[in-house]
């Protein structure tokens, strides 16, 4: 018990409260027009001249109940506590005061553990005074405590929901940036690896084929383009803060820009099997940049590689994908030295609700395959 009370008296305000408006102004208006309104028109009224000025002084609390709760719960609630001293002991009422039922739920929605925790105090210390002074039935007081707490309690329950809210809008954040990491990686990784390929391949044959550091240039000069357009793409997502899109309109046909390399370097083939054109935007794109990734590793470090096969197959319920070179042997990686593509690529699928693996062939080279469900993950 003691924990959960620390707890609560150590509970932080919320961050950014909503700040002063014109409705807020507006609110204040009506309610002072009102209170005047029914100190003329109540024949009933107990104190009018008291209870009408007490009202209409306490209506701007209503301005500072989410930037300070604590203090506009005291004015109010101590204000109605000294009140009979100038009424002969008895409370000011007027049907205006409902509003005080703002004070308690901005208490709890806005406020701090302790200054809720003070603030209760202080007003269930004004019900018992009321009590004491005024003898209300207990079927009257009932009903008060009643509707007092069902006004902490809604303060309460709008402030755990805007923290689950944030806290689910922080987790989706949080999946965002952790997609654009892999799809930023797969761009810039792919292209740039292409780029310094290409650069080597010309220096090494410039000295005996003037004409290859021009050809190198020229296709430098391409896929430098398409990482300029596909990083602008993804710069957009974040400076206009929308939905990333994470599919910057690549799809499996779109593999074919893989095949075809460069003179000097392994030959990529791409082979498409299958119906491809209905898949989900989403597995489409996912199969793309598994495939790009896994062209990108073979380039980079399949030694003496001369051919990367890339086979996708599609039947009624899944996509396959099957990268695999023909490099010299080499041992499986260790864990720690995977490296982001592995992990990214593996975290790819298996969003989509698919599977990720890769090996080193029996014989030669270095295979990637990858299966996902022709209709993503299943929600």
């Amino acid at each position: 018990m003691l924990p959960l009370l620390r707890s609560l008296w150590d509970e932080p305000r919320p961050a950014r409260p909503p700040r002063r408006g014109r409705r807020d102004w507006a609110l204040v208006g009506l309610l002072v027009a009102l209170t005047v309104l029914e100190g003329v028109l109540r024949p009933d009224l107990p104190w009018r001249t008291v209870s009408v000025t007490l009202t209409v002084a306490l209506v701007p609390t209503l301005l500072w109940r989410r930037s300070r709760p604590l203090p506009m719960v005291a004015i109010a609630f101590g204000s109605l506590s000294l009140a009979p001293l100038l009424t002969g002991g008895h409370s000011p009422e007027t049907y205006t005061m409902v509003f005080l039922l703002l004070l308690p739920y901005s208490l709890f929605r806005w406020g701090a553990g302790r200054e809720a925790v003070i603030g209760l105090a202080i007003i269930l210390g004004r019900a018992f005074l009321s009590a004491v002074v005024d003898h209300p039935g207990l079927g009257d007081l009932i009903g008060g405590l009643a509707i007092l707490f069902s006004a902490v309690a809604l303060g309460l329950a709008f402030r755990y929901r805007a923290r689950a809210r944030r806290r689910e809008l922080d987790h989706v954040k949080l999946l965002e940036r952790e997609q654009l990491a892999r799809d930023l990686h797969d761009t810039v990784a792919h292209h740039v690896s292409a780029m310094a390929i290409r650069a080597q391949a010309g220096i090494a044959t410039s000295a005996t084929r003037p004409s290859a550091a021009t050809e190198a240039l020229v296709l430098i000069e391409s896929e430098a383009s398409r990482a300029l357009a596909e990083m602008r793409a993804l710069v957009r997502v974040l400076r206009q803060d929308q939905p990333a899109d994470l599919a910057p309109g690549q799809r499996i046909a779109d593999l074919e820009r893989l095949a075809g390399r460069a003179r000097s370097g392994p030959s990529v083939d791409v082979e498409i099997h299958g119906d491809v054109d209905d898949l989900r935007p989403s597995v489409g794109t996912a199969i793309y940049r598994l495939a790009q990734e896994s062209v990108t590793n073979a380039l980079r470090h399949a030694r003496h590689a001369t051919r990367i096969e890339v086979r996708v197959s599609a039947d009624d319920t899944s996509v396959r994908l099957r990268v695999s070179d023909d490099g010299d042997p080499s041992p499986v990686p260790a864990a720690p030295s995977q490296g982001y593509g592995l992990i990214g690529m593996a975290e790819r699928a298996d969003l989509h609700g698919g599977t990720c693996e890769a090996g080193p062939n029996p014989d030669r080279g270095w295979t990637v395959t990858a299966v996902l469900p022709r209709k993503g993950a299943a929600t």
